[in-house]
């Protein structure tokens, strides 16, 4: 009995053995309580050694058993060689397929490792986001910041600027307002009743080669209060003179040829009008006044070349005549009102022999 179960052990052993050998070729089961895709080839070797000295120890005890031939039957060494062949291989091919596993891990960690330093360079947050979200992510635009303005200093400017311009304008000024403004030859023809005796008689006005425009003695004009002409050397003070009594006609057209209105008035003119008049005249350059005996109308205004009659000092025509030809109206532009006579009277002085 005991020989028997003896005999029974060794052909199990056996083919365990050659069981074993052959499993990692058709079974997924561990050999050796390890999965060969896992394993490396030094494990692999192992485990071949390990199944080679069962197989071995298997024999032998078959041997002890006096039962050889089966072991020689089931292929002696031949099943381990070829688990031990099998095993060595298997590893190989599963460190291949672990390599080609690993990769896109490895790749993965590279992008990840180059989205942190972009990140960083870019002056972003690392993070682990896959490497696109995280170049989208890093290469949005920066928002400006918005930098706070100095109002003092643009103040400054702008003021400065507006004071310039008001310099400019201040200085233009003169200029500027004639613009788009009548002549004062314009102004004089647009008032009711003038009369330019410019146009009408400038034989009047013409230059004498022989005598000049200044003549001593007394003389004799086309109309009364006279408005140009020869006249003498000698002008009448024009510096704002109220004269109350008549003045001499030839000083006072040497007055008109230097650009003076002349404001004469009948006696007999009421006294309250008189003083409206003398109001317009008195302290003002370039203008005198004075009575004119048996004048045809209340008030008459000279100036050089013009005359205006009206019946009363409230009329607006005596401004605007005076507005308009006072220097304006002058033969000698540059010459002045002032050292002339303040005497009055109907003869005019003969000073030529004094050095006047």
């Amino acid at each position: 009995m005991s020989t028997g179960d003896n005999r029974r052990s060794p052909q199990k052993s056996t083919t365990a053995a050659a069981t074993g050998g052959k499993a990692p070729e058709t079974s997924d089961e561990p050999v050796g309580g390890v999965l060969p895709v896992k394993k490396t080839a030094r494990p692999a070797a192992k485990t071949a050694g390990d199944g080679a000295r069962t197989a071995s120890s298997s024999n032998g005890s078959a041997k002890s058993n006096g039962n050889a031939a089966p072991a020689k039957s089931n292929g002696g060494a031949t099943p381990a060689k070829k688990a031990a062949a099998a095993k060595v291989t298997t590893p190989a091919k599963a460190a291949k397929s672990t390599t080609s596993t690993t990769r896109p891990a490895v790749k993965s960690a590279a992008r990840s490792e180059t989205a942190k330093v972009e990140a960083s360079v870019l002056g972003r947050k690392t993070t682990t986001l896959p490497r696109a979200t995280s170049l989208a992510k890093a290469r949005r635009p920066v928002t400006a910041i918005r930098q706070k303005r100095n109002w003092g200093a643009i103040s400054l400017y702008v003021l400065t600027g507006l004071i310039a311009v008001g310099i400019v304008v201040y200085g233009a000024w003169p200029s500027l307002s004639k613009i788009g403004q009548k002549s004062w030859q314009q102004q004089a023809d647009s008032i009711s009743g003038i009369h330019d005796y410019l146009k009408t008689n400038p034989e009047w006005f013409k230059y004498d080669p022989n005598v000049g425009n200044h003549k001593a003695g007394t003389l004799t004009y086309p109309i009364y209060p006279p408005v140009g002409g020869v006249h003498n050397p000698t002008w009448q003070n024009c510096m704002g003179n109220v004269y109350n009594a008549q003045i001499p006609n030839e000083q006072a057209v040497h007055s008109l040829e230097h650009g003076t209105v002349w404001i004469t008035y009948n006696p007999s003119l009421p006294q309250d009008q008189i003083a409206k008049l003398v109001k317009k005249v008195q302290g003002r350059e370039m203008m005198m006044m004075s009575p004119y005996p048996d004048l045809d109308s209340p008030i008459s205004l000279q100036a050089w070349g013009y005359q205006l009659k009206v019946d009363n000092a409230d009329d607006k025509r005596i401004d605007q005549f005076i507005n308009a030809l006072r220097v304006n109206a002058s033969q000698e532009p540059q010459a002045g009102c002032s050292g002339g006579i303040t005497d009055t009277g109907t003869v005019p002085l003969d000073l030529a022999g004094t050095g006047m």
